[in-house]
């Protein structure tokens, strides 16, 4: 059961009688119960807010390409919201695919618009593939550099880049290539996940 030592106020009539008070007791209580707590951020060094970031619930930053050529390529998210997908704080990342034409689909992660700095750099080299070093190795490695996926027509299908391949990655497209021999739309959404 917890332990309140209370005194009393320094204009109250109990004080101005002369009765003295103690506010702090000369033994420490320690409660003995488990009590929940919520960790919702920090105060960095510079004395700013940090909240804690929580993974996306839905699919974010929907964009649809209309008629892709064959060996034609776009690049995703695109919209107004989400010009491109922002992993800091993040350790993975899904993303989902719909096209309307089966067949092979290359997928490679890029460095988004030269129009979105990536921290305080700008302008950024744009469509450069992201590269990241292996932990067991010193060379450098794409992020995501797929040969190739064979996807079915008319129906989502879920990729997840995990391993925290792209943690801190700010500025960050997917780029699809149609493969598929015949024009293809392609839409696109991702979410993040701590």
């Amino acid at each position: 059961m917890p332990y309140d030592r209370t005194g009393y106020a320094p204009w109250s009539l109990t004080r101005e009688a002369g009765v003295q008070s103690a506010t702090v007791d000369g033994t420490l209580k320690i409660p003995q119960y488990g009590q929940p707590t919520i960790d919702i951020g920090f105060i960095d060094e510079k004395g700013n807010w940090q909240g804690r970031k929580s993974s996306d619930e839905q699919f974010i930053g929907l964009t649809k390409a209309l008629a892709v050529a064959n060996n034609g390529s776009a690049l995703f998210p695109e919209t107004n919201n989400f010009p491109s997908i922002n992993c800091d704080g993040f350790n993975a990342l899904q993303f989902a695919i719909k096209v309307t034409n089966a067949g092979s689909y290359l997928m490679e992660a890029v460095m988004g618009p030269d129009t979105t700095p990536f921290a305080n750099l700008s302008p950024v080299n744009s469509g450069d593939k992201l590269r990241i070093t292996d932990p067991n190795s010193e060379s450098f490695e794409n992020i995501l550099d797929d040969s190739g996926e064979s996807l079915a027509a008319d129906v989502w299908e879920v990729y997840t880049i995990a391993q925290s391949r792209i943690q801190g990655q700010r500025n960050l497209q997917i780029k699809i290539s149609n493969g598929s021999g015949g024009p293809s739309t392609i839409e696109f959404g991702f979410r993040r996940l701590v």
